[in-house]
């Protein structure tokens, strides 16, 4: 089993708590379903949505469907996950905006650590 847990940003708030808490109660649930995927397996090719993003320590889980989500997590030590970073994913391409984002909080939080 795998702890996965929330990026906070320094006011203690976390955007990714606050995107699925404002999300309908369908995709709410398509995401906790992924996020008990993430605990159970971690970060492996034994789901079949997650992808490593190359030249980066992030991996892409994907939520595919008429919401088309995408959430971006990064392994740290004692078998941890931690969403970084979730949006609505609108063109083919992650964004340079969002990825850019992902990796600054990612490298917040291991200045953290």
């Amino acid at each position: 089993m795998y702890k996965v847990r929330f990026y906070f940003n320094p006011n203690g708030k976390s955007p990714v708590k606050e995107f699925i808490d404002a999300s309908s109660e369908s995709l709410r649930a398509k995401i906790i379903r992924q996020l008990k995927y993430l605990g159970e397996y971690g970060l492996t090719f034994s789901n079949p949505g997650l992808k490593k993003l190359t030249g980066t320590p992030l991996w892409e889980l994907r939520i595919l469907g008429k919401d088309n989500v995408r959430i971006i997590c990064v392994a740290v030590i004692n078998r941890e996950i931690v969403v970084l970073h979730i949006f609505r994913k609108k063109s083919e391409r992650t964004s340079p905006r969002d990825l850019n984002l992902a990796l600054k909080r990612y490298w917040v939080l291991t200045t953290d650590i």
